[in-house]
C-alpha cells in the first residue's frame, strides 16, 4: 500500500495479467504488512476444513495454498489469471493441489462442487461484482463457505492509499475498483449468501517491524485502532436456488408462558412467530411448527435502551474517585479524562472499533435490551444480519452545544420526521442551566427534539420543554457518577415524555437493569413509568416502528423470557438482574439463551450459537464469540474483559 502523495507510474491504466507477471518477480520478496494482518484473524475464521473441496481464487503465488493443504482437504485447486505467479506457486505446493490460469469471469468448477472458497485480496480487482459473485454461488455447495478479505475501503479512500510494488526500483500503482463493504454484503446477498462475521482489524505489534523496516513508523502510529483490512466469512443459504432472504419464512411457537399485555397485566397465548413478527397469540399449537415449552417463564417485550455509546462497552469507567469534588459539567470531565486517562483511553482504543461496538451490543443483549439508539456515527457492522441487536438508524443527532458549532444546521438537515438527539444540561452549574435556554432561541426545541440527560433541568425548564413537546432520556447513574446527583422523582414525573437511557461504561458501570432498580428503589418512581420509559416510551420518543416496545400481533418479535412470579409486568422489571434474561428473541430469531433454555431449542435453532460464560452464568449467544474476545484480549489479556463489571470467558461453539 502507498499514499496517494508518492510519485508513482499506473501500469496499467486497466489492470491486467502482465501487471501480476511483473508483481510475480517480486511478490514474496517485498514485505506487506496487510498480508500479514490478514493471515494472524484469517486462521480463526476458517471452517473445519478437513475432506473438503477447496478453492482458492486470485491464489497468486501460492500463499494460502500451502496453509491449506496442512488441514487435510478432499481436493484443493487454485487459479490466477497470470502465468507467473502461478509459476511461482508450483514451486510450493503439492502434487495433488492443482492450479488453473484464469480470470474471475470463470471459475474452473463444477457447479455445487466446492466447500470453502477463499478470495484473499481479489475483489478490488474483478469490474463486475454481480457477475463474480453469482459464479461463487454457482460452484460453492449450499452451506458452503466464502472467504472475502482485501483493504477497508473506508479506510483506503480516507488515507489515498492504493495497491502498489515495486521493480527495478519503479514503483507501480496497481488499478482497482473501490467496492464498499454495503455493496459487496448487498450483491453477495442478492446471490444466496448470508454474513456470518465481519472483521475489521488494525495494524497492531505484529505489523510495527515492517513499517519500522520501511521507515514509516509514524504511519504505523498514525493508523492505531484504525481498521486496515476487512474479512468477511459468507455462507451460502442451504437451498442452492438463489431466492431473496425476505421470501424464507422461520416459524416458532412459544408454549407456557404469561404475556406482558402492558405493565400492569399479564395474558395467557400461544405465540405463533412467522419470520420477524408475532403472527399470532392464540390457544392452539400449531402441530407443524416447531415449538418452544416455557412454562415457568414470564414473557416481556425487547427492552429498549434509549441511549449508549456502544464502542465504549469494555472501557473502564473514567472519571474521578467518589471522595474527589464533583464535576461542575460534563464539558469539565471530557477535557479532564483526556489529560488524565489519556493512556487508557488509547489502550482501549487498541481494539478494533467494530469488536468494541459489537461488546457494546453484547452488553445490552445480556440485560433484555433488543434496540438501542447508539448516540454516534453508524457502522456498517449494524447492517449486517447476525448482529445482535436492533441499532436506530433513522434520526439525526449532535453531540452537544459545547462540542458541536454546526449543532443548528445538523438540526435543520434531519428530515421532519426523525428524531433529532442532543446532549444538553448535563451538568449542574449556571453553564448547564441556560443550555435550555439557549435551545430554544435557537428554535431547536421542537415536538422532535430528544434531550439526553438534563440533569439542571429545573420546574422552569420544564414547563418550557413541555411547551415545545420536546423529550427526555435520563441516565441517572451516569449522572451520578459525574455530579453525584440526580433528578428527583417530583421533576421526573413532571415531565410529559421521558425514556431511559444506561449511557456507556466510561460513567455508568451498570446495564439498563441496574439503571431501572435505581431509579425504582432510589429515587422512588413508580414500576409501571419505569415499564414505559424502556418501552412505549421509548417507541414514541425515538419513533419506532412494527410494535417495537409491545407484545402484539403483526409486531415485531423482540421478546425476552424471565424466571420467576410477578404480580404485574412492571412489577416483574423493577426488580430484574440480568442472570435472570433467559431467552432473547431479535425478530423472531433466538440471539441468546440459557443453558436451560438452550436444552430445550430445535437443534436448527442451536447453529451459529456460542457459549459465553459471564460471572459464571452460561448465555448461548448468536454472535462470533471466538474472533470477537481475540480482538480484545490481544489487548487487555486473557482473562482480562469485564462487561458491566462482570468478567466474560469464551466457552466454546456447536
Amino acid at each position: 500500500m502507498s499514499r496517494q502523495s508518492e510519485t508513482s507510474v499506473i501500469y496499467p491504466p486497466k489492470t491486467s495479467s502482465g501487471t501480476f507477471d511483473l508483481w510475480a518477480q517480486v511478490y514474496d520478496s517485498q514485505s506487506n504488512p496487510l498480508l500479514l494482518l490478514e493471515e494472524r484473524h484469517a486462521t480463526s475464521l476458517l471452517p473445519s476444513l478437513s475432506g473438503c473441496e477447496i478453492l482458492d481464487i486470485g491464489c497468486g503465488t501460492g500463499r494460502w495454498l500451502s496453509k491449506l493443504e496442512l488441514l487435510g482437504p478432499a481436493s484443493l485447486a487454485g487459479m490466477d489469471c497470470s502465468s507467473a505467479m502461478l509459476k511461482y506457486a508450483q514451486e510450493k505446493i503439492q502434487a495433488t493441489t492443482q492450479l488453473y490460469q484464469s480470470d474471475c469471469s470463470i471459475l474452473p468448477s463444477d457447479d455445487v462442487s466446492k466447500t470453502f472458497v477463499l478470495a484473499s485480496f481479489v475483489l478490488s480487482y474483478i469490474e463486475d461484482l454481480q457477475a463474480f459473485a453469482q459464479e461463487c454461488a454457482r460452484v460453492i455447495r449450499p452451506g458452503g463457505w466464502l472467504l472475502i478479505s482485501d483493504m477497508h475501503p473506508i479506510t483506503a479512500a480516507e488515507r489515498g492509499w492504493k495497491r502498489s510494488f515495486h521493480v527495478d526500483s519503479v514503483k507501480i500503482d496497481i488499478a482497482v475498483q473501490p467496492w464498499s463493504l454495503h455493496e459487496i454484503i448487498s450483491t453477495f446477498g442478492q446471490h444466496g449468501f448470508d454474513v456470518q462475521i465481519l472483521v475489521e482489524p488494525p495494524f497492531d505489534t505484529p505489523e510495527r517491524p515492517i513499517f519500522e523496516l520501511a521507515g514509516k513508523l509514524a504511519d504505523f502510529e498514525d493508523l492505531t485502532g484504525i481498521p486496515a483490512i476487512y474479512l468477511l466469512k459468507l455462507q451460502k443459504r442451504m437451498s442452492h436456488v438463489v431466492v431473496p432472504a425476505t421470501h424464507i419464512v422461520h416459524k416458532l411457537q412459544l408454549a407456557g408462558s404469561r404475556l406482558a399485555s402492558g405493565p400492569a397485566t399479564w395474558m395467557d397465548g400461544i405465540v405463533g412467530i412467522e419470520g420477524e413478527y408475532i403472527a399470532s397469540i392464540g390457544e392452539d399449537i400449531d402441530s407443524t411448527v416447531p415449538v418452544l415449552d416455557l412454562s415457568g417463564y414470564l414473557i416481556l417485550p425487547g427492552l429498549i435502551n434509549a441511549h449508549d455509546h456502544l464502542e465504549f462497552g469494555l472501557f473502564p469507567a473514567l472519571g474521578r474517585s467518589a471522595d474527589a469534588a464533583s464535576y461542575q459539567n460534563s464539558s469539565e470531565w471530557a477535557r479532564e479524562i483526556h489529560h488524565v486517562h489519556a493512556a487508557t483511553i488509547q489502550h482501549h482504543q487498541r481494539i478494533p472499533k467494530a469488536a468494541r461496538l459489537w461488546w457494546g451490543a453484547i452488553r445490552n443483549l445480556l440485560c433484555g435490551v433488543t434496540t438501542v439508539c447508539h448516540h454516534n456515527p453508524p457502522h456498517p457492522d449494524f447492517e449486517l444480519p447476525n448482529f445482535p441487536i436492533h441499532i436506530v438508524s433513522r434520526f439525526g443527532w449532535s453531540h452537544s452545544l459545547t462540542f458541536d458549532p454546526k449543532l443548528s444546521e445538523k438540526f435543520h438537515d434531519t428530515p421532519s420526521e426523525f428524531p433529532f438527539v442532543v446532549h444538553a444540561a448535563e451538568g449542574i452549574d449556571p453553564e448547564s442551566y441556560n443550555e435550555i435556554f439557549q435551545l430554544d432561541n435557537m428554535h431547536l426545541l421542537d415536538k422532535r427534539t430528544v434531550l439526553v440527560h438534563g440533569l439542571a433541568l429545573t420546574p422552569e425548564t420544564i414547563s418550557l420543554i413541555n411547551q415545545r413537546n420536546t423529550a427526555l432520556i435520563i441516565c441517572p447513574l451516569s449522572n451520578l457518577f459525574l455530579f453525584a446527583k440526580t433528578l428527583s422523582r417530583d421533576l421526573l414525573v413532571s415531565i410529559k415524555q421521558i425514556a431511559l437511557g444506561s449511557d456507556s461504561p466510561i460513567t455508568a458501570a451498570g446495564d439498563l437493569l441496574e439503571e431501572i432498580r435505581y431509579i425504582h428503589s432510589a429515587i422512588g418512581l413508580d414500576a409501571n413509568s419505569i415499564y414505559k420509559m424502556v418501552t412505549s416510551n421509548s417507541t414514541e420518543i425515538l419513533r419506532l416502528e412494527h410494535g417495537a416496545g409491545r407484545i402484539t400481533e403483526s409486531g415485531v418479535a423482540d421478546l425476552i423470557a424471565v424466571r420467576g412470579q410477578h404480580d404485574t409486568p412492571a412489577s416483574a422489571l423493577s426488580q430484574l438482574t440480568f442472570d435472570q434474561v433467559e431467552l432473547v428473541l431479535l425478530s423472531g430469531k433466538v440471539q441468546m439463551a440459557s443453558q436451560s433454555i438452550y436444552e430445550l431449542l430445535p437443534l436448527h435453532l442451536r447453529l451459529d450459537m456460542q457459549l459465553l460464560d459471564v460471572a459464571g452464568h452460561q448465555r448461548w449467544i448468536k454472535a462470533p464469540l471466538h474472533t470477537l474476545f481475540e480482538a480484545a484480549e490481544s489487548v487487555l489479556g486473557k482473562g482480562n474483559l469485564l462487561v458491566n463489571g462482570r468478567q466474560v470467558n469464551y466457552h466454546g461453539a456447536i
